[in-house]
């Protein structure tokens, strides 16, 4: 028999609300050019709504049998996505004996130049780039010093052969907790979309702040199976607990 080559379920989670996120909406409804807020991107931490929010998660899945909780947590390195994932833990949503491992290749999307703009900052200081992105699109799309959606799926690829060869098997059950961008290219890549695909899926609308993508193995597909998509965007878990739940993006929707 072919080895079973994913974990019996995968959890992808966008991280709680930031005060980035807050700081954007504050921004966009002052009419600002820049986004105020005195921390690098890597060290934005969660906001009191956020923090809510992951604790709301980690309730749910304590809830959860033993043996059905996270067993392994891929984690970004970036201080929202890590503080999201403590909160889980200390909530009792792992497994006994889960293990945390914070992985750069999970980071946020980079903006280069972009970086804390808002809509009317891009165009007012770089109307090339507002231009360029508007004839390549945001798929492709990659700001001087930044990344464009390709760039971080190419480093996804690379994620998902490292859960495949470190946390597979029957009784593996990873949860990873990262960004917006991230919980879309992975959707990308585990389910085979296209440009035209994912793009309609993020038109649609925002990923929630702790909004749950699972996926859940299915064993008779062939080379030892695959990962079926179950739930998308999923707050149950927030709404249980009486937490609003916000789908603020983490930057400009010209940059994202």
């Amino acid at each position: 028999m072919t080895p079973q080559r994913w974990p019996d379920r995968l959890w992808v989670v966008r991280h709680g609300e930031s005060a980035g996120n807050v700081a954007r909406d504050a921004a966009y409804a002052s009419g600002l050019h820049v986004i105020d807020i005195a921390h690098r991107d890597v060290d934005v931490p969660l906001s009191p709504l956020g923090e809510d929010q992951s604790r709301a998660l980690g309730a749910w899945l304590a809830n959860l049998p033993e043996q059905e909780r996270p067993s392994v947590v891929l984690t970004s390195p970036f201080l929202r996505a890590w503080e999201t994932a403590a909160i889980v833990a200390r909530a009792g949503g792992l497994a006994p004996d889960a293990k945390t491992i914070v992985d750069e290749r999970l980071r946020e999307k980079e903006f280069g130049i972009l970086d804390r703009l808002t809509k009317a900052g891009i165009e007012q200081r770089h109307p090339e780039q507002a231009a360029l992105r508007a004839r390549m699109g945001k798929f492709y799309f990659r700001p001087p010093g930044g990344e464009s959606w390709c760039d971080v799926i190419l480093r996804l690829r690379s994620v998902l052969d490292s859960i495949s060869l470190h946390h597979s098997g029957p009784g593996t059950r990873v949860l990873v907790v990262a960004h917006q961008v991230i919980v879309l290219c992975l959707r990308y890549l585990l389910e085979e979309l296209n440009e035209q695909e994912i793009l309609a899926i993020d038109r649609a609308g925002e990923v929630a702040n702790c909004g749950i993508t699972s996926y859940v193995h299915e064993a008779e597909a062939p080379r030892g199976g695959r990962l079926r998509l179950e739930t998308y965007n999923f707050v149950v878990p927030l709404l249980e607990a009486g937490t609003p739940v916000t789908t603020r993006p983490d930057v400009p929707s010209t940059a994202k």
